[in-house]
This record gives C-alpha cells, structure tokens and sequence, in this order.
C-alpha cells in the first residue's frame, strides 16, 4: 500500500500537539515536510522528527513528494491556501470553517471541480451538499 505523504502548512500549535502526532501513529502516512514563513521551522520541524523544513508556503506547495495539505493557518488564510493547494495538484485538509463565507466556500468548491479528479469533484460537491445546513446559500 502506498504511504501517503503530507505537508503541513503553518506550525500552529493544533499541528503540532494533534494532528502530526496522530499522522505519526497512522500506518501508512508520514508526515515529510511543514512550513512556516518564519524560521523558527526549521527548530519545530527537527523537534517533531520532520525531515524537511520550508521558510515558504510556496516552496511546500511545489514539493513533488507531497501528497495532502494540512491548513491550520488563522480562519482568514483558509480559501487563499485552499485553492492554491488544489491548484497545485494536491489535497487537503483545512481546518475549520474551511472558509469565512458561503460565497467563499462555493468559490473553493469550483476550484475543486475545476482541477482536480473526478472522484475529488465528487467529495467536493458531497462536501457543499454537508455544508448546507450549516450555511445559508
């Protein structure tokens, strides 16, 4: 079975304290790199044992081994680093709200239709179909 491989985007302390530590206990995923725009990552990254540190969301981004996206980034950050992770092919996992409005979340979710596979645009439009009880459309 293939390992999946993530990135993390931010060093927020929800990242470090739960959810890398439970990516770590997972089989089959591993956690390769994370990213901060400051370089104080390059001390979280050795701390959690990460092998790779990014002072650029960017340079995550464009990382060919990386397969999902972890966004813990503040709420407003959520729909830009969305839609740039899609655009650049991969997955993702934000933390919520996924994003501040109805009208941004309808704009992520047509990014997603827009790029990614079929059965991506198919979690996408399960995922507005969730959300509308949520959200006023």
């Amino acid at each position: 079975m293939k390992t999946v491989h993530w990135g993390i985007l931010g060093t927020a302390k929800i990242a470090q304290t739960q959810l890398i530590p439970a990516i770590k206990r997972s089989r089959n995923t591993e956690v390769v790199a994370i990213a901060s725009r400051s370089e104080k990552v390059h001390e979280i990254a050795e701390k959690l044992e990460i092998p790779k540190a990014y002072e650029s969301y960017e340079a995550l981004l464009n990382d060919p081994e990386i397969d999902v996206i972890y966004i813990p980034l503040p709420n407003h950050l959520h729909k830009e680093w969305i839609t740039r992770a899609a655009q650049a092919g991969k997955h993702v996992l934000s933390e919520k709200p996924v994003t501040l409005t109805a009208d941004e979340a309808k704009e992520v979710v047509a990014v997603c239709k827009e790029i990614m596979s079929y059965s991506w645009k198919h979690s996408c439009i399960n995922f507005t179909r969730n959300i509308r009880g949520f959200v006023i459309f």
